[in-house]
């Protein structure tokens, strides 16, 4: 059981950990949010994604979308629009400081409906979990395959409301705005570096 718990815990902290789209764009809501509140949405739906991504790896029945070319062309091609959209809102977006009465932030239906995208339709993730989390998951059988699981799931809840807590600091700290509009071009370099990527895998 410890052994499950303890090889649960480092994997999913090492595949979450690097700097990727969907950590980039937690971080940058819980920074240009006015509250942290209001970067719950994003927060919740990226961990609720990572949940649910993790319960099929385990189970098993998201290894059927990559047996099928026409799923994963779909899958691949929907992610690279989407990643591309976002980022030119991104990169338009404007910073919140105490100067400015019109400020560009994402809505909570926009935070839900990006963090969707950058989950669900971000093949880099769905191939962490799915290579890594579910190919780990066989060496575990009953109790320890759910101990297994559930730290697997619980490191991605804590890691993204630490992300959404250290952007609100970072937010909070950065009254000139300055900081966060170069994060939002870093952000949408992400994007389109992602895009780019997922581009290239298509015209394999």
């Amino acid at each position: 059981m410890l052994e499950a718990i303890l090889h649960g815990f480092i994997l999913a902290f090492g595949l979450i950990l690097p700097l990727g789209v969907q950590n980039v764009f937690v971080f940058n809501q819980g920074a240009v949010q006015p509250q942290f509140l209001r970067a719950l949405p994003v927060i919740v739906t990226a961990a609720i994604c990572d949940t649910l991504l993790i319960s099929l790896a385990v189970l098993g029945v998201s290894v059927v979308v990559l047996e099928y070319y026409w799923l994963k062309t779909i899958l691949l091609t929907s992610g690279c629009c989407f990643l591309i959209y976002m980022g030119f809102i991104t990169w338009r977006s404007t910073p919140i400081v105490k100067e400015q009465n019109k400020n560009v932030t994402f809505t909570p239906k926009k935070q839900i409906a990006f963090a969707m995208s950058v989950s669900l339709l971000n093949p880099h993730a769905i191939l962490d979990t799915i290579g890594v989390i579910g190919t780990s998951s066989l060496n575990y059988i009953g109790i320890e395959k759910v101990a297994f699981t559930v730290v697997c799931i619980l490191v991605s809840w804590a890691w993204f409301v630490s992300l959404g807590i250290i952007g609100r600091i970072t937010g909070k700290l950065d009254q000139s705005g300055r900081f966060l509009a170069i994060l939002n071009k870093i952000s949408a370099s992400v994007m389109w570096g992602t895009a780019v990527y997922i581009g290239s895998i298509l015209v394999k």
